[in-house]
């Protein structure tokens, strides 16, 4: 991709594009390759298809994946609608013949992007890599077995995606806070050919420490067998304390007797035929 000028402080908006592998660390060193070669053709033969030409844009090789800029000449909606159509197309066609099939995150977002000899840099292109590489994005890509999960950061949406085209429906995605590293943003996700995406609660919160030997309690908003045992118990001391008949464990233990001979505590009976409560002396007197 041939630039006026390789400064690298003089920075561009350009579309940054983020295209990670799933689970690509499962692949064996003889697999890496070939992953890599369907990648990449499937990124570029929908460039072709899409018309816009593979000189026009700048890809760096990730590994796993593909780093791509787009320059503000050509349209982000063609991006967006028509290559995104084409890129889960061709995924389709590569998956028809694997046992495991392919599947990739992508992620895009619009901002200031610097060009140097190696590359490309700046929190443009650290944002689209962290969208990429979000748990909600690993998740729903899982959750939904799905080929392909899209992500675009909230000002691309806003600024984009909301006004719709060609390609391009905004009731089909789903928006999502998460907490990067920088701090907490908004990314809008979608998944090509299918509704808008269920997210919460796509990632929960990370429970608290809890006690040698205790386990973790549910996670707020969940509704779990231990969280119903507990609001059950709740409404049944509720119910007992209503009748007059609360039976505190916790205030008996904190009473204290004191007996020179037998002692028998007795609290809350009813008898239905009299009783005889003690012990009976060797005298033969009975003692009530």
């Amino acid at each position: 991709m041939e630039h006026d000028a390789l400064d690298a402080g003089e920075a561009r908006y350009e579309l940054v594009i983020s295209v990670d592998a799933r689970r690509s660390g499962q692949y064996s060193d003889a697999d890496k390759p070939r992953m890599r070669e369907r990648i990449y053709r499937v990124l570029e033969t929908a460039f072709a298809q899409a018309g816009v030409g593979r000189d026009a844009v700048h890809m760096e090789d990730r590994g796993d994946g593909v780093l791509v800029s787009v320059p503000g000449r050509i349209a982000v909606t063609r991006l967006l609608g028509l290559w995104m159509v084409e890129v889960h197309e061709n995924l389709r066609e590569e998956n028809r013949s694997l046992l495991v099939p392919l599947g990739l995150r992508v992620a895009m977002h619009v901002g200031p992007v610097r060009h140097d000899s190696r590359g490309i840099s700046g929190r443009a292109v650290d944002l689209t890599c962290r969208l990429a590489d979000s748990s909600v994005a690993r998740q729903l890509l899982d959750r939904e077995q799905a080929d392909l999960v899209l992500a675009v950061s909230d000002s691309l949406y806003v600024d984009v995606v909301s006004a719709g085209g060609k390609f391009i429906e905004p009731a089909r995605f789903s928006r999502a806070r998460l907490a990067l590293k920088e701090g907490e943003v908004s990314a809008w996700f979608h998944l090509p050919g299918r509704p808008a995406p269920g997210i919460a609660p796509i990632a929960p919160q990370e429970p608290g420490p809890t006690p040698s030997g205790a386990s973790a309690g549910p996670s707020a908003g969940s509704d779990t067998a231990p969280a119903g045992a507990a609001r059950r118990a709740t409404d049944d001391r509720g119910a007992r304390s209503a009748r007059g008949d609360e039976d505190d464990e916790d205030a008996n233990a904190s009473v204290r007797y004191t007996a020179q001979g037998d002692l028998s505590v007795h609290r809350d009976n009813v008898y239905q035929q009299p009783v005889h409560i003690g012990r009976v002396t060797d005298s033969g007197n009975g003692k009530g």
